[in-house]
């Protein structure tokens, strides 16, 4: 399985997914300041990477403090540091909220047995991760037919997550029983993930996969050589309107005009309870030059105006379901929604 990201005694491990494809480089981060810095210049991406990296850089925080004077004042700065670096995906809030819990728990004990609480729930959170990812699959490949072809946006596989994956787990999953999954890949312009990343991860397992540019999807979709659409998603409101990265609304209305199930994986920490609808999600605004150059060569005019929206929100009414580690929810989403949580 890819190592997205691990806990060592040295610090945070991620791979650098910043130079996939053509390296595959892995680098350690020593403090929470290294960590959050990671997150914000997608060093590490996707909602459940960035979930378990949230909890191992507030661990790590906390590993880093020499004594427990201030230590409430120390671990809210930690955790404001975290909470400040995304403002989109779910996951990193839940994360940060499920490490706020352990340390109320334990922040009037020894400095080490804080420290040693802090960790331990980030490490759980990274195995629980993988293993949530499994259920996703093994849930979402009941909806996949033999020999049929996928198409997915962005990246939602191992490298969006702690490992396997959430819409690119359901294509292993399915591979894994048996069923022959091939799989288009839009690029996803401007970071290219799809590209750089779904295509890496698809040829490492030896999954067909083809690549296409964003503009290509109704093309394919039009002569029928695309059967099912499978995304991740970032938040998700309770109403069941999914935010994911910019160009998934096109996907889905697309898929809508030729009536191919639109299908989002995601695990229930990427889903916001307390967001009634998409409306409420906030949408991260991220640097120009992702637009205006590749790899640092310019390819539009220095003076043009520039949007780079990092992602955009499918209403529900276009989301044929949303398959978790619970179950897989349709429509009416606020009521089968809520109901995936007292499961």
């Amino acid at each position: 399985m890819i190592r997205t990201i691990e806990w060592t005694d040295d610090g945070v491990v991620m791979i650098d997914q910043r130079l996939l494809p053509t390296e595959e480089v892995y680098n350690t981060y020593r403090s929470v300041e290294e960590v959050a810095e990671a997150i914000e210049t997608m060093v590490i991406r996707g909602a459940p990477a960035i979930g378990v990296a949230a909890a191992m850089g507030i661990a790590l925080g906390v590993a880093n403090l020499a004594s427990k004077e201030n230590v409430e004042e120390n671990f809210a700065a930690i955790a404001l540091r975290i909470q400040k670096t995304r403002p989109t995906a779910r996951n990193l809030f839940w994360a940060i909220e499920r490490m706020e819990k352990v340390f109320q728990k334990v922040q009037d004990r020894s400095l080490e047995e804080i420290q040693s609480a802090m960790t331990t729930e980030a490490v759980t959170i990274h195995r629980e991760d993988i293993e949530i990812n499994r259920k996703i699959g093994e849930h979402g490949q009941q909806l996949l037919s033999d020999k049929m072809t996928l198409l997915t946006h962005c990246n939602a596989g191992a490298l969006a997550t702690a490992g396997y994956g959430t819409a690119l787990g359901v294509v292993r999953a399915a591979v894994e029983n048996g069923k022959k999954i091939q799989v288009f890949a839009n690029e996803t312009r401007p970071f290219l993930q799809g590209s750089r990343l779904t295509a890496w991860e698809m040829m490492k397992e030896d999954i067909p996969c083809t690549l296409i540019t964003d503009n290509m999807a109704g093309y394919f979709m039009q002569l029928n050589q695309i059967q099912v659409v499978v995304v991740g998603a970032d938040r998700i409101a309770r109403n069941g309107d999914v935010a994911n990265k910019i160009g998934t609304y096109t996907v889905a209305v697309l898929a809508r005009e030729h009536q191919i199930p639109f299908y989002v994986a995601a695990p229930l920490s990427t889903i916001d309870l307390d967001t009634p609808t998409g409306e409420g999600i906030p949408i991260e605004q991220r640097n120009i030059q992702e637009v205006t150059e590749i790899k640092g060569q310019v390819i539009a005019p220095a003076s043009v105006s520039v949007a780079n929206p990092a992602f955009d929100v499918t209403p529900n009414r276009l989301v044929s379901a949303i398959i978790t580690e619970k179950g897989v929810a349709t429509d009416p989403y606020g009521e089968s929604i809520p109901a995936l949580f007292e499961k």
